[in-house]
């Protein structure tokens, strides 16, 4: 069976070194160095009953196999599953409940998270109530008897509100009975910046098209536990679902996950530079990034995201809906597209956008708020790119 290795093989290694060597050991047959793309559909089975660890790639492939060690790893968990999209894997954790429970979300998530929860799910008899999680009593105040689950983004998408993690999970732990299981998206903050399952949850999802994969070229999500009966009942559900990536796509993440360390750095340092250009312009009215000493969640970010704080940063324009669209058609380096996480500099508008879908809701978000993925270029090019971008608002 290759790989053969697992998360815990590793976990006296430091991050980048991890990066690049969990569940990556040389493929034994040839020594190649790179995990192959193991393109293939099924396995030979030497005799009825028996195989080498694969049957069929829905249900594992080596590739995938090789990621979610990785992934595990990097999460400080024991174990990992990949997914052919975040929305995919937070889809498969959702399947676990059954009509009736009830599930505590941030109030401040993704667009997609949203539509996926309020106009899907609910058809299936499950309940959503949407709080700030940001604050722990209003998280505790939200939890019923019927609660199974306490979904939360820390910094969230995309007002960048940071949730103290450790207080949520002892919400949590505090419940009688059977206590609500805590997910964290941990997507904006990556493992190298932030690693959830530390501070008392239960299990971090991704979006790894985001900064794992990093290059903007693959889709791609994933879910990290310790406990290993959640992790065999989500590992039924996901052969069950079959949202699962295609070989290629675990490679393409693997090879994003070798430079995390280093993008993470430089997304880190840019973001900062961003957000100390955007706050002192007179057409923002105001800057959202945890890493300002300003922010409201300065001092929990601190505590609970080590090396950064990620390259994520949302404004808001004075000129509301005409200036936001102003500054997004104006950008030369900033690319005005969805998604995030990758080495290039993206901009988008939230409210017709990533999250259009919770318009008309308490969630709805400012039409004047501009959301910036800050990439790895130099960071004078970008503040640069914004300053000529802001002169035409």
């Amino acid at each position: 069976m290759y790989p053969s290795d697992t998360a815990a093989d590793h976990a006296h290694l430091g991050f980048a070194t991890r990066a690049i060597h969990a569940g990556q050991a040389p493929e034994p047959q040839t020594g190649a160095v790179i995990v192959p793309i193991y393109q293939t559909s099924t396995y030979a089975q030497p005799a009825l009953g028996q195989h080498h660890g694969y049957d069929y790639s829905r249900t594992d492939n080596p590739t995938r196999s090789a990621l979610q060690i990785a992934l595990a790893s990097l999460e400080g968990g024991h174990f990992g599953l990949a997914f052919a999209s975040g929305m995919a894997a937070t889809t498969t954790l959702l399947l676990l409940l059954k009509a009736g429970d009830h599930v505590v979300v941030g109030d401040d998530v993704y667009g997609g998270t949203y539509r996926l929860f309020h106009r899907i799910l609910r058809n299936f008899g499950l309940e959503f109530t949407f709080v700030d999680m940001s604050d722990p009593q209003a998280v505790a105040e939200a939890v019923r008897p019927t609660t199974r689950l306490i979904w939360l983004e820390t910094p969230t998408n995309p007002l960048l509100k940071v949730a103290d993690i450790r207080a949520v999970a002892e919400v949590a732990h505090s419940v009688g009975g059977e206590r609500p299981l805590v997910a964290v998206d941990n997507t904006f903050a990556s493992p190298y910046l932030q690693q959830p399952l530390a501070h008392g949850a239960d299990l971090v999802m991704h979006s790894s098209t985001k900064y794992l994969g990093g290059h903007s070229d693959v889709v791609g999500g994933a879910l990290v536990t310790n406990d290993e009966d959640l992790y065999q009942r989500l590992k039924f559900t996901q052969n069950a679902a079959g949202a699962v990536p295609g070989p290629f796509d675990a490679w393409l993440t693997l090879r994003g996950l070798k430079t995390l360390a280093l993008r993470m750095q430089a997304h880190s340092a840019n973001g900062m530079a961003v957000a100390h250009y955007l706050k002192t312009h007179a057409k923002v009215k105001r800057v959202m990034y945890p890493g300002l000493p300003e922010h409201p969640g300065f001092a929990v970010a601190q505590r609970q995201m080590t090396c950064g704080f990620g390259g994520m940063v949302s404004c808001e324009l004075h000129g509301g809906a005409a200036a936001a669209q102003t500054l997004v058609e104006r950008t030369r380096l900033f690319t005005l597209a969805e998604s995030l996480g990758g080495v290039e500099s993206l901009i988008e508008v939230p409210a017709v956008m990533t999250h259009a879908s919770v318009a008309g809701s308490a969630l709805e978000v400012p039409a004047g708020l501009v959301r910036l993925s800050v990439g790895i270029e130099e960071a004078q090019d970008l503040v640069a790119d914004l300053d000529q971008a802001l002169a035409g608002v």
